[in-house]
């Protein structure tokens, strides 16, 4: 209770300690204190001084302070309560005044720093972004508001009648302006708390579905650490392919996820399901995948993709033939340009033969450009392979279903002629290259030839066998290998073991042990 006056005249209150300005907060946490000491004058001079160094009318003005606290006041009697409204306004002590700051009250922006350490400028930068997030939230929550009416037909009640008048519309401005708020809240929560906002969730188009996430088992010993896009847009995939949708925006959704893990089968056959449900323009969805193509070339489910393409194509087609022809150019040119960054792309080679027999692909055009690929460089073996299935898988002149090592009686003379001749040209070229020594060997087989007919051209390469060291001369070891093996054929079996034994002795020791298993072979052979 404050004291009482007795008798005579009251002693004028003394004059409260005068306390330096203070110096002009450079931070939001100095300010605060600042506000605190404002409304608590006696305060400072509690914490420094203790209420024994206090002035008398300081500590009394002080311990007044408490009886400001709701209800505290009330405990007096009213000429106690009016004897302490008279001093607080003498001391001038506010009748309200703010609690004490606490420690860390601002909290840490999203680089951990200190809010309170921000200047007063910084904060009223940093507070007046957050208004602005706060704005746009509500308009977007209007908006979701005014889409949903929209979508169940609600309509405006007139301001006059009261009755419903006029339907909620939602038009593309609509959805464009909700987009640009969404992509600015994301911007400013990224700014303000580092809080990264999904694609999906910018897009008002996505509103409707609930993404299904991957669940991982409790204790997985190997839990995947998808990338959070990646899990977010699969999390998208799962929820629409459970829904069996198929729409415009399932497939930019395929599109996307592609883009992050081009190795997704699931999804490029999802892809090719849409495309088969909306009817999508096949070319169109080429040229895309072209693209895709170069920018991810050892992908094996593009190919796949690209043959589902085709199948699904082809047939809608079939009987306007320049639209095949004009198809089979633009196919062969893309593979070109393919085959240019990888001569020897196993999934473009297979693609390759397939659409030969797709489009039948089997004429010179198809034929001259492997050989520019081969005269680019001899020693592709991918070339050869395609130039060996092209002339003797020809259904116009070759048995159906011939096995590639076997004789097909009906391959004509001619085209025989016709491939000794460019497989001898290429061997002159490079005589140690062993493709067009093995495309020889194949041709002969599939020709129903002997190894001998071609002896003396695989004899220009061999000079002096087994003679004196300094005079053999060996221009191919595989050269020498097929004469081994027509040697044995003639039945020169001598002649044979010696071309094997060289080849293990001197021209192809590195694999001499292969040479000796096929000497013991012909050994056998002959016993």
């Amino acid at each position: 209770m404050p004291p009482k006056n007795k008798g005579g005249s009251r002693a004028k209150a003394a004059e409260p300690t005068k306390q330096e300005p203070p110096k002009k907060p450079q931070t939001i946490r100095e300010l605060q204190w600042q506000y605190y000491y404002d409304t608590n004058p006696y305060q400072k001079a509690y914490e420094e001084l203790g209420l024994n160094g206090m002035t008398p009318a300081d500590r009394q003005a002080f311990l007044n302070q408490e009886y400001l606290k709701p209800g505290a006041a009330k405990t007096l009697s009213n000429k106690a309560q009016k004897e302490l409204w008279k001093q607080l306004n003498e001391a001038n002590v506010p009748l309200r005044s703010l609690p004490r700051p606490r420690e860390n009250q601002w909290g840490r922006d999203k680089n951990g720093r200190d809010i309170g350490d921000y200047t007063v400028e910084e904060y009223e930068a940093y507070e007046a972004k957050q208004f602005k997030l706060l704005s746009l939230q509500r308009k977007s929550w209007v908006f979701k508001n005014k889409r949903a009416k929209a979508k169940f037909g609600d309509r405006i009640l007139s301001v006059v009648s009261g009755e419903p008048e006029k339907a909620f519309v939602c038009t593309e401005e609509d959805l464009e302006a909700e987009r640009a708020r969404r992509k600015e809240m994301a911007g400013l929560q990224q700014e303000l708390y580092g809080v990264k906002t999904d694609p999906y969730a910018l897009d008002p188009d996505w509103d409707d579905v609930v993404p299904i996430p991957q669940i991982e088992p409790d204790g997985a010993l190997a839990a995947i650490a998808y990338p959070d896009e990646y899990a977010e847009s699969m999390s998208y995939l799962r929820a629409v392919m459970a829904a069996k949708e198929y729409s415009p925006r399932c497939l930019r959704l395929t599109e996307r996820i592609i883009s992050l893990n081009p190795a997704h089968y699931t999804v490029w056959l999802y892809r090719f399901s849409i495309i088969e449900a909306l009817n999508i323009s096949i070319p169109d969805e080429i040229e895309w995948l072209n693209d895709i193509s170069l920018t991810y070339i050892k992908n094996y489910q593009i190919w796949n993709h690209r043959q589902h393409l085709m199948d699904h194509y082809y047939p809608a087609i079939v009987t306007t033939p320049e639209v095949v022809a004009a198809l089979v150019e633009s196919e062969r040119k893309f593979l070109e340009q393919m085959l240019s960054l990888d001569t020897k792309n196993y999934h473009v080679w297979s693609y390759r033969q397939y659409l030969v027999r797709k489009l039948g692909m089997w004429g010179l055009a198809e034929r001259q450009s492997v050989e520019r690929m081969i005269d680019d460089d001899v020693r592709n073996n991918s070339a050869w392979s395609h130039r060996f299935f092209l002339v003797f898988s020809d259904p116009s002149y070759t048995t159906p279903d011939s096995h590639a090592t076997e004789h097909d009686p009906l391959i004509p003379a001619d085209v025989i002629d016709r491939e000794v001749e460019y497989a001898e040209e290429k061997i002159k070229l490079a005589p140690q290259n062993q493709s067009p020594w093995n495309y020889l060997k194949g041709v002969l087989v599939k020709g129903g030839r002997k190894l001998g007919t071609v002896r003396q051209f695989a004899e220009e390469f061999v000079e002096n066998l087994g003679g004196p060291e300094e005079a053999e001369k060996v221009g191919s070891s595989h050269a020498l290998d097929l004469l081994a093996d027509i040697y044995k054929e003639a039945g020169e079996t001598d002649k044979a073991d010696l071309a094997l034994r060289r080849l293990g002795e001197k021209w192809d020791r590195i694999r001499r042990g292969y040479w000796e298993y096929r000497r013991k072979l012909l050994d056998s052979a002959t016993h």
